[in-house]
């Protein structure tokens, strides 16, 4: 597969780039910083040297006096290494070479003292692929097997899809003894599957996994420190209804999501497609915050009553209201959500995606083909 161009901006500053694997960190950076000197710690011999002794990136560093960039890849493998890059930053000043420092997994990092790079290192995230950044956007497709780059590039990419959350977990959460039991931790992936798209009630997902509150709260800090699911908070501005108080939980990627999702005789196929569809709107406006440098937020909202709207984007760009519906067709009573939103909120834009065709407008609300919505979104565009 011919390298696809990716929107992420690799900043002029020293930062730090997270992200799942799979999502084309380290091909990005070997193509966008071609003459870095780079530190691989994916390759074993070498981990294990950093391990036993990280001073010898200083050393590595101290005899490529002329490296303008360094490139420390996969970094929480051996997070001691921070101390290291702190060190450099601070005795080296402006003459220190520009640091770019990924990682797949924030635990080991935060437990390491990631805040001592607080201020100097900043914080970036590279996701799944964009529709616009590929050259054709297939939503049935997307829909199917994601968009991680692993896996569109893969010969066999039904079988890297389905092998990539056992592989995750397997080289992640075991490597890094995350947990005691993994065959518990697989049960409680499979369960919280079903949370996709829905405010999460740790409760329900602890009493059907047989497991505590507490032990719950844990594993879902886990999955989100691998970067593989996200919480989205409810969007509380200037309030006017009693708002439910529970964050609505997804995975990073629909086809992720897709994998990990049973389905049986006793599953309505639309159900789970209508999850995977308004998760890959998610990963999109993520996406978009994330590569365009906004201060704005994502949330949903949700009232007492049941009025809903999937997602909120807010910030000095202006507000943004979103409901997706998996249907060829709109129906009165897809708009109700967004109708109540517009009256506590009438300077917000609205838009309902679809599976139509048509382009809409109902009640003052635009509803529009999703497909054709998420292949125009690109980075520093306004979301229209």
């Amino acid at each position: 597969m011919a390298l696809i161009g990716r929107f992420f901006q690799t900043p002029e500053a020293s930062y730090f780039l997270f992200g799942p694997r799979g999502t084309g960190k380290s091909t990005f950076l070997r193509e966008a910083l071609a003459d870095a000197l780079w530190v691989d710690l994916l390759r074993p011999e070498l981990e294990q040297r950093f391990v036993a002794r990280p001073e010898r990136l200083r050393e590595l560093v101290d005899g490529e006096p002329d490296a303008k960039v360094v490139v420390v890849d996969e970094v929480q493998k051996a997070p001691a290494l921070l101390n290291v890059v702190h060190d450099l930053l601070a005795r080296r000043g402006r003459s220190a070479p520009r640091f770019v420092l990924t990682g797949s997994s924030a635990r080991k990092l935060r437990r390491a003292g990631v805040n001592l790079l607080a201020g100097r290192l900043l914080l970036e995230r590279m996701h799944p692929f964009m529709a616009a950044e590929l050259p054709s956007f297939d939503l049935g497709l997307a829909l199917r097997r994601g968009l991680l780059p692993v896996v569109w590039d893969s010969d066999t990419p039904d079988a890297t899809l389905s092998a990539y959350v056992a592989l995750y977990i397997r080289e992640e959460v075991q490597a890094e003894g995350l947990v005691r039991r993994l065959d518990h931790f697989g049960r409680f992936v499979e369960r919280v599957s079903f949370s996709h798209g829905a405010v999460l009630n740790i409760a329900e997902v602890a009493r059907e996994t047989h497991a505590s509150r507490k032990t719950v709260e844990a594993y879902i800090g886990i999955l989100e420190d691998l970067h593989l699911a996200f919480r989205l908070p409810v969007f509380r501005r200037r309030q006017k209804r009693q708002l439910t108080v529970h964050p609505k939980f997804y995975w990073f990627d629909a086809g992720v999501f897709r994998s990990v999702r049973p389905a049986g005789p006793l599953d309505r196929p639309e159900e789970i497609e209508g999850g995977a569809l308004e998760g890959l709107v998610a990963q999109h406006l993520r996406a978009w915050l994330d590569y365009s440098g906004s201060g704005a937020t994502l949330s949903f909202w949700r009232t007492k009553s049941g009025n809903e709207v999937d997602f909120v984007v807010y910030g000095e760009e202006g507000l943004f209201a979103f409901e997706v519906q998996n249907s060829a067709s709109v129906r009165g009573g897809d708009l109700r959500g967004l109708r109540a939103f517009l009256q506590d909120y009438p300077a917000a834009q609205a838009r309902l995606l679809y599976r139509g065709d048509e382009r809409l407008e109902i009640h003052g609300i635009r509803c529009e083909p999703c497909e054709e919505y998420l292949a125009a979104i690109r980075p520093g565009v306004l979301l229209h």
